[in-house]
């Protein structure tokens, strides 16, 4: 598959996550834990039948490290949104992009370019307008925000960590043993936090399957396949666009009206995104 098309068809697959989480109604780190459980259930035949568990001992160990940081940028970000306001805790959870190309470029003395931070400044401008400056301009530095920050930078690290390994490691074997170390993490936490996990009506379990089956493990895997070929700079810019697509989602499954403003911004994340995408000229000398 085209890894920009396995990019867009993971990015619409996750983008369904809120949606499930709102039909769902239960707590959102009950959610994350069976999001992931179910996909590494889904996942659990398939790596037998195929001999997708076998695997070096250092890929085995970042692979549960990188799960364990993608369920930590779940758990913290659904924490934060207990404390601030969604649009807030998204906004600034999204700063993802902006953090991978500061180590790329502090890690790897790797230069992101001038076209990856120009559409970075269109994209964020678009966030600001999609949710409204007024929160921006009211912000007050609270525990809601410091998690969300603290979100942004597990999001990123986990971009990064997954494209580090990405390039020896067999996709389904990556996502099985991250999940694993994911699901211990996130069940250790619900324990911690004295949240129920069981007795759920069906309709519960059913967004729990939907976010197994097409958020985790379709979503996550077109993903991870697109980063073996994909600049993760690009990638986590990419990713922006979860919020557009999520708002559209919600107008037509939820029948949420989409503001004047949320269009607006919509647009400009899209636009923002695209010009990271573009090409730099080659001049030829004669």
């Amino acid at each position: 598959m085209n890894p920009k098309v396995s990019l867009v068809i993971g990015i619409l697959c996750i983008s369904f996550s809120p949606i499930f989480v709102k039909l769902a109604g239960v707590s959102p780190i009950g959610c994350a834990f069976y999001r992931v459980f179910f996909a590494w259930l889904c996942l659990l035949p398939y790596c037998i039948i195929k001999s997708k568990l076998r695997v070096k001992k250092k890929q085995l160990v970042i692979a549960i490290i990188a799960g364990v940081i993608f369920a930590a940028d779940v758990a913290v970000w659904n924490l934060s949104l207990l404390k601030i306001s969604a649009t807030v805790s998204t906004l600034i959870a999204n700063l993802a992009p902006v953090w991978v190309g500061l180590f790329s470029f502090l890690l790897f003395k790797k230069s992101s370019g001038k076209l990856f931070w120009i559409g970075t400044v269109v994209a964020i401008t678009g966030m600001v307008v999609l949710v409204g400056y007024q929160h921006i301009l009211h912000l007050e530095l609270n525990a809601g925000i410091l998690l969300a920050v603290l979100a942004s930078l597990f999001y990123a690290t986990y971009i990064m960590t997954s494209k580090n390994i990405m390039g020896g490691i067999d996709v389904f074997t990556f996502m099985f043993y991250s999940m694993m170390g994911a699901s211990v993490f996130l069940l250790v936490v619900n324990d911690f936090m004295g949240t129920s996990i069981l007795h759920f009506p069906v309709k519960v379990w059913l967004c729990f399957l939907g976010m197994g089956v097409i958020c985790q493990l379709v979503g996550w895997l077109t993903i991870n396949y697109s980063l073996r070929y994909l600049e993760s700079t690009k990638v986590s810019i990419a990713l922006l666009s979860q919020t557009v697509f999520a708002a559209i989602l919600a107008a037509i499954l939820l029948n949420e009206k989409l503001e004047l403003n949320e269009i607006i911004g919509s647009v400009i994340v899209l636009a923002g995104i695209a010009v990271t995408f573009l090409k730099r000229r080659q001049v030829s000398m004669a």
